[in-house]
C-alpha cells in the first residue's frame, strides 16, 4: 500500500453529498472498505474526523482540514476541483483525484436534446399543451420547425464532452466545426478545428454553438456581445459548459432583440437562478436546471473510479485515476 496509507480492512470512505445515494451504491458492490455517508454540511464537520477517504463535491470547506486528521485522499465527485486548496492538500499529503470523465455521454445527449428541442420546437410544444392551445399549419416558413441535415454545429471545447457531441450531431448528417486548444489532439468526427483565437471565423456560419469548454479565465465569458452580434439571426446558443463562460446580460439583450434565434441553458452565473431572472419568461429559451450530467448512472461511474484509485492506492501505486495533486 503507499506509505501511511491503510489497508482495505482498515480504510473508512466517507461520503459526503445532499442528494446523490454513493453509500448505498458503494454497498452494492460489496466493498473491501468501511463506509458511511453523511447529507448536510453541519453532519459532515461532526464525522470528518472518522475518514481516510473522503468523497465529496459541494460539502467541501477548507476549514474541514483541521478536523480531518486521517484524511488520505479526497475522490471529487465532480470533474471541477478549484474549490479545493491544492497547495494546502500537497503541503498535508493528501492525494485529490476528480471525476473527469463520467458525464460524458449524459452530457453531450444533454446537449444534443436542446439541440433537438429547439429545433424542432418541442418547448413551444409544451407551452401550447399548457394552455390547450392547437397549434395550425403554418404557411410562413420561418415559424415552422426545420431539420438538422446539413446544418452547421460550432462545439467550442472539442474534448471528451465535445468529441462525443461530435458524432451525434455527424449522425444526423451534420457539419461539424470546433475548437480546440490543441487542434491535433481533437478525437471527435469534426469537419474542421481550430485553435480558440479563431472563434470569430467559425461563429458566423454556425447554426449551433455549442459551449462544452472547461471554465477558465480564457473561456469566461467567451460568449460576449460582439461573438452573439456575429451569430446568425437563425442560430442557437446551447450552453452545457458553466454559466461563467457567457456574459448574460448580454445574451438577454440578443435574445430580446431577435439577434439569435434561441438558447437552451443548463447553468447560469447564479444557482438557482433569481426568481427574478428574465430568462424565466423567454419563450425561446430552454432552461434546465444544471441536469446535464445527472443521471441514473452518476453514481456508478464516480464509484468506478473511486475503487480504481483505492486499488492502486492499496497495492501501494504512486499515479491515480484523474489525479490533481
Amino acid at each position: 500500500m503507499s506509505e501511511g496509507f491503510p489497508s482495505a480492512g482498515d480504510t473508512v470512505v466517507h461520503f459526503g453529498h445532499i442528494a446523490y445515494r454513493m453509500e448505498e451504491r458503494y454497498a452494492a458492490r460489496d466493498p473491501k472498505a468501511s463506509y458511511f455517508q453523511t447529507w448536510s454540511p453541519r453532519d459532515t464537520t461532526n464525522r470528518i474526523e472518522e475518514a481516510d477517504v473522503f468523497v465529496c463535491s459541494g460539502f467541501w470547506d477548507n476549514d474541514l482540514l483541521e478536523r480531518a486528521t486521517k484524511l488520505k485522499y479526497i475522490q471529487s465527485i465532480g470533474a471541477g476541483y478549484d474549490q479545493f486548496p491544492l497547495d494546502e492538500l500537497k503541503k498535508r499529503g493528501i492525494r485529490l483525484a476528480n471525476a473527469s470523465g463520467v458525464n460524458q455521454n449524459a452530457v453531450a445527449e444533454h446537449a444534443m436534446s436542446l439541440i433537438l428541442g429547439l429545433n424542432r420546437h418541442i418547448h413551444t410544444g409544451r407551452d401550447n399543451q399548457n394552455t390547450g392551445t392547437w397549434r395550425g399549419m403554418l404557411g410562413d416558413l420561418t415559424k415552422r420547425e426545420d431539420e438538422l441535415i446539413d446544418k452547421t454545429i460550432l462545439i467550442v471545447g472539442m474534448g471528451a464532452i465535445g468529441s462525443r457531441l461530435a458524432r451525434f450531431a455527424k449522425a444526423f448528417d451534420m457539419k461539424v466545426v470546433a475548437t480546440k486548444r490543441d487542434p491535433s489532439t481533437a478525437e471527435g468526427p469534426a469537419d474542421q478545428v481550430v485553435t480558440p483565437d479563431k472563434l470569430g471565423d467559425l461563429i458566423t456560419d454556425a447554426d449551433f454553438v455549442v459551449l462544452t469548454c472547461p471554465l477558465t479565465p480564457e473561456t469566461t465569458n467567451i460568449i460576449d456581445a460582439g461573438v452573439l452580434s456575429a451569430m446568425k439571426s437563425t442560430a442557437y446558443l446551447i450552453n452545457v459548459a458553466r454559466g461563467q463562460c457567457v456574459d448574460e446580460p448580454a445574451l438577454a439583450a440578443a435574445l430580446k432583440a431577435g439577434e439569435i434565434q434561441g438558447a437552451g441553458i443548463d447553468h447560469f452565473w447564479n444557482e438557482p437562478l433569481e426568481d427574478d431572472s428574465v430568462f424565466w419568461g423567454m419563450s425561446n429559451v430552454i432552461i434546465t436546471p444544471h441536469t446535464g450530467g445527472e443521471t441514473r448512472l452518476y453514481e456508478e461511474r464516480v464509484i468506478d473510479i473511486l475503487n480504481d484509485n483505492l486499488g492502486r492506492l492499496w497495492n501501494g501505486e504512486t499515479e491515480l485515476r484523474n489525479q490533481i495533486v
